[in-house]
């Protein structure tokens, strides 16, 4: 098998029509941000002091300032400790589980919010699972994490609307981020090309299994419809701190290893990440349908704003799971991949 070109400044491959290299070898996407950044010069970076300013102009408004978005890695409990001991706000913590979450990641949280002592909402469900089998079942090109992540944010937003919050604090890094404030790390953007063919493939697979399920009525079409239902039932902005906070990954880890006891999970993918069970079989198959996941798309523009090198994401994005550890997840949704 041919191996795939790579794009000489960031880590993305030449997978046309989404993503092609011009002949200096460097991709489509990192042409589009060159472009742009041109016209983008003397723009002012987003500061801790615009931050500081959000959560002023929110705090007090009800029992909690803000609802935190916890998965029990190091970016959203980064983002609790900062919340509750840099700003000295009164969060709420919350963690969904659809029934995939590691036992590595929930004692994370659990330590994280014992330790802070802030009040904690767990959320546990299997509403998702059926929707996750038949992904597997249909053989469907659709993103696993791109409907989950229409899924949880829905969910999210309801209890922000059950709280009163006005605040929802998620972990999302800058990689994560085309423009703030952004909605989900892992949604599709079907207005960028790199993204095309996977947001035509979750929509059709809406749109065939999801849409007439009795099951699954009302769930939402795309990231776009979760925003719009949003903002009639209650309005709520989600904002990150590490938008704004000038302190790198390594240097915060070190500070919640100290002060919350927090711990990489054993196995997990991307390197040094904190990802659900599902998403080894999400990369597998994005990998297999596409060439790249949302991981390469994030690392890359990290990559772009010089925050990692191509070398540390190349390294980190090396699959570190076999197809043993992929049944062992799909049993659970009565699936076998040969």
């Amino acid at each position: 098998m041919e191996e795939k070109k790579i794009c000489k400044k960031c880590i993305l491959p030449e997978t046309r029509p989404d993503i092609w290299l011009n002949e200096e070898g460097v991709c489509s996407v990192c042409v589009v941000y060159e472009n742009e950044k041109k016209f983008s010069k003397g723009e002012k970076g987003a500061l801790e002091t615009d931050f500081i300013k959000i959560l002023e102009k929110n705090k007090g408004k009800g029992e909690y300032d803000c609802l935190v978005m916890c998965s029990g890695g190091k970016d959203s409990t980064s983002a609790l400790y900062y919340i509750k001991e840099r700003y000295k706000l009164n969060p709420l913590a919350f963690t969904f589980d659809h029934g995939f979450e590691t036992s590595d990641a929930l004692e994370n949280v659990n330590k994280a919010v014992d330790k802070l002592g802030v009040d904690f909402l767990f959320f546990k469900s299997s509403f998702m699972k059926d929707m996750f089998a038949k992904i597997l079942k249909t053989r469907s090109k659709a993103v696993i994490c791109h409907l989950c992540s229409m899924w949880y944010m829905d969910l999210t937003y309801k209890i922000a609307a059950k709280y009163n919050v006005p605040i929802i604090i998620a972990g999302w890094t800058k990689g994560q981020s085309v423009k703030q404030p952004v909605m989900s790390k892992c949604a599709c953007k079907s207005d960028s090309p790199e993204y095309a063919s996977m947001a035509k493939a979750t929509k059709d697979f809406i749109e065939e299994h999801v849409k007439n399920d009795p099951k699954y009525k009302g769930f939402p079409q795309n990231m776009e419809e979760v925003l719009k239902k949003a903002k009639k039932r209650h309005k709520s902005m989600v904002v990150s701190p590490h938008w704004f906070l000038p302190i790198d990954a390594d240097a915060y880890v070190e500070t919640i290893k100290k002060e919350l006891d927090w711990k990489y999970p054993e196995l997990s993918y991307p390197a040094k990440t904190t990802n659900c069970e599902l998403n080894f079989i999400s990369v597998y198959n994005s990998k297999k349908h596409y060439g790249y996941t949302h991981y390469d798309l994030e690392m890359s523009r990290l990559i772009r704003e010089g925050i990692i090198s191509r070398e540390e994401a190349l390294r980190d994005l090396e699959i570190n799971f076999d197809k043993d550890l992929l049944n062992v997840i799909a049993k659970k949704l009565g699936y076998k991949f040969e």
